[in-house]
């Protein structure tokens, strides 16, 4: 019974990542580690995403730069398909636009790979128990950007309803009202009327000017548009 106990009481992760050797090296590091089980792995978005709406894990270490769907894309589904589960973002990237995306889309935690093990393993201990762990240089920026009064909060964005942001940041993901239905499970229609009213409360008039908004807050890189 005790045995049985301990088991059921592991942190349940999913590793999500394009690079099959990463994900590797995240497996063997996490099986030398008390208390926490590899349950499932994803290398696209969209095996993330159906993953973790099966298998609810307590954790996910999600990759930014992922085929299919990107992880600042994903974020804004695992929140509904499940909302018990937290998200660690795991990048090479630490602009301060994905950053304040990933946070403002409620990610508990954000590591730059080729961080040290030790952070890894921490900010899943961390996240597990809704307590929030960043790379040392990613909090150097977080409290850098607060020092400066750059908060998207003071934007017009912060007037947008949850589905909106979420249908907002799958659109300049480049995604069609067809794909951003199948991945929220709701009508083209719906989406359609929620862009509408995006459009309406950001004063933009096309996804063009709505990338463009994105940028000028801070919530896209522009180098993204690049190439």
């Amino acid at each position: 019974m005790q045995r049985r106990y301990e088991k059921l009481s592991n942190i349940s992760v999913i590793l999500a990542d394009d690079h099959e050797v990463l994900r590797e090296g995240l497996r063997l590091l996490l099986a030398t580690q008390e208390g926490i089980e590899v349950v499932g792995e994803a290398g696209d978005g969209l095996t993330a995403i159906e993953l973790t709406r099966r298998l609810k894990p307590d954790v996910i270490l999600l990759d930014i730069s992922m085929p299919k769907l990107s992880g600042l894309e994903a974020i804004v589904i695992l929140r509904n398909v499940s909302p018990q589960t937290r998200v660690i973002m795991l990048s090479s990237h630490h602009k301060d636009a994905y950053i304040h995306q990933a946070l403002e889309e409620g990610a508990f935690g954000y590591i730059v790979k080729g961080a040290p093990s030790s952070e890894v393993i921490m900010a899943i201990r961390k996240a597990a128990k809704a307590q929030y762990y960043l790379s040392p240089d990613v909090q150097a920026k977080v409290i850098a950007a607060y020092r400066a009064g750059n908060n998207v909060e003071q934007s017009s964005y912060a007037n947008l309803s949850e589905r909106e942001k979420q249908i907002f940041h799958l659109s300049i993901g480049g995604n069609s009202s067809t794909q951003i239905s199948e991945l929220l499970c709701i009508s083209s229609k719906t989406v359609d009327k929620h862009r509408a009213s995006i459009y309406k409360k950001l004063e933009v008039e096309n996804p063009v000017q709505m990338l463009h908004y994105a940028i000028r807050i801070g919530l896209l890189d522009p180098t993204l548009l690049e190439g």
